[in-house]
């Protein structure tokens, strides 16, 4: 399904309307210095996306409508944003020629149907803005009705827009760093291109845009001198590094070491990182009461752990829910897994899409799951591939065991019914179904079901040569061993 495009948004209430809140996400680029075949925006910082930080944040802000201005890949960055968010709950706006900033405020503008409320813009290539600027960005634009911005005090200012102040200090305009006079490069105060005014202004100050400057583009920051000489403007002072917009790989590589930080330590408050440097945890992560995060551990997408789980050393998780009291050893894989409460996983386990394990199961050493499910308490310790595969309660799975689900063409079930005792090195060829505490033997081959409580076996009938060995030796005796 997707997103609604340039459709207007309308309120029943004018009050409500009035005391509104939406967000114009700039994110039409390309953005050609990350030399990339893919665009600027659709780049992730610690597993997101760049453009999904500012959706996010308008969420969570209660932004509503949220309107992406969109150009390059336009269809790939819509479908990215849908995927994490719902269609619904944003306006595509397309930007098909890129003829600047202040042009794609003013063609996202009509998206905003008769709404009347604070609007604030940003870039959708800012990941670590916070939320506490644009609460005071929005509140001071909603408690003046005047125009309000983010400012910052760089290093080095190189390529921004100069903030230009009259003799009292008051906010009087934007200098772009290409149309700036020497003495104008000299300020230090750098507009960070982030935005808050009443709706009625931008509509009325973006249509007087001219294409009047050195890039021959409609420039948004010329509506900050549109405002002084209106409704006023004020200058809300931010981090520069919360406000820098990511520009190559290696802006983006230290963005997200700063947000790995960030949310490592947002857990610290409940949860142990015996090394955060070298933990990754992802922003839609969710941990519980006193987990323990060993070193290199990699917690991606929508995992879920749970109070008093223990995950050890260069573990990665993707996708995946953790119960409470699991011991996850080093070196273990899930993905879109589930991990019932008191399970211990590994070392060396892999858990592929689909594994739905019960509560006290044992997933022991280099054993692969795959679209299975396994009962309580079961355990396949060691050197196992379970695949396509029920397994009921109290199973013990030998080392070794296979089930053989895939025939070249098909992939077949395996059913394996409760306290079934599994020898090692079986071939379960499926489809097939174990019986209740049924025992297979070690080294069979089961091509049929097997009834409740019977032993299956199938091997080929042993045979001792006396003297064997001997008679090798004797037959090398003049030979050297090599």
């Amino acid at each position: 399904m997707a997103a609604k495009r340039n459709k207007p948004v309308t309120g029943k209430k004018k009050a409500t309307i009035d005391g509104g809140l939406a967000a114009i996400v700039l994110a039409a680029g390309k953005g050609t210095r990350m030399r990339s075949a893919r665009t600027k925006v659709l780049h992730a910082v610690l597993g997101r996306p760049l453009v999904a930080y500012p959706v996010a944040l308008a969420r969570q802000m209660g932004a509503n409508p949220i309107i992406p201005v969109l150009g390059h890949q336009l269809a790939a960055v819509e479908a990215e944003l849908g995927a994490r968010f719902g269609a619904g709950s944003f306006h595509v706006v397309e930007q098909a020629e890129q003829r600047g900033t202040g042009h794609a405020v003013r063609l996202a503008l009509p998206a905003l149907g008769d709404f009347a409320g604070i609007v604030y813009i940003v870039y959708g290539d800012v990941p670590l803005l916070q939320r506490q600027t644009l609460e005071a960005l929005v509140a001071k634009a909603r408690e003046g009705q005047c125009l309000a911005l983010v400012t910052a005090r760089p290093p080095d200012p190189t390529g921004y827009g100069r903030v230009v102040r009259d003799k009292r200090g008051n906010i009087v305009g934007v200098v772009e760093h290409k149309d700036a006079s020497p003495r104008e490069l000299r300020i230090a105060d750098i507009n960070a291109g982030i935005y808050a005014a009443p709706a009625a202004f931008l509509r009325e100050a973006t249509a007087k845009l001219d294409a009047r400057n050195a890039q021959g583009e409609l420039y948004l920051t010329d509506i900050v001198a549109q405002a002084a000489r209106s409704i006023g403007v004020f200058g809300i002072e931010a981090d520069p590094g919360d406000v820098s917009g990511i520009n190559d790989r290696q802006q983006l590589a230290e963005a997200e070491a700063i947000m790995r930080a960030r949310v490592n330590r947002a857990w610290m408050t409940h949860v142990t990182f015996r090394d955060p440097a070298s933990t990754v945890v992802e922003p839609d992560v969710q941990l519980g009461e006193d987990v323990e995060l060993g070193r290199n551990v990699s917690l991606r997408g929508r995992t879920r752990v749970g109070a008093g789980t223990r995950i050890d050393d260069g573990t990665i998780l993707i996708d995946t829910e953790v119960g409470a009291g699991v011991q996850i050893k080093p070196y273990c894989i899930a993905t879109e897994s589930v991990v019932g409460d008191k399970a211990i996983i590994g070392p060396f386990a892999h858990l592929r899409s689909g594994t739905n394990l019960g509560p006290e199961v044992h997933v022991g050493n280099f054993v692969e799951t795959k679209k299975t499910t396994i009962g309580r308490g079961s355990k396949a310790n060691h050197l196992s591939y379970l695949g396509d595969a029920t397994i009921g309660e109290k199973v013990n799975v030998g080392a070794g065991t296979i089930t053989c689900n895939y025939n070249g063409y098909e992939k077949f079930p395996t059913v394996i019914e409760d306290q079934a005792f599994i020898g090692s090195d079986s071939q379960l060829v499926a489809p097939v179904r174990v019986g209740k505490r049924a025992v297979i033997a070690a080294g069979t081959t089961v091509t049929g079901d097997v009834p409740a409580g019977a032993l299956s076996i199938s091997r080929v009938a042993q045979v001792d040569k006396a003297g064997y060995a001997d008679k090798v030796a004797n037959r090398y005796a003049d030979r050297p061993k090599k």
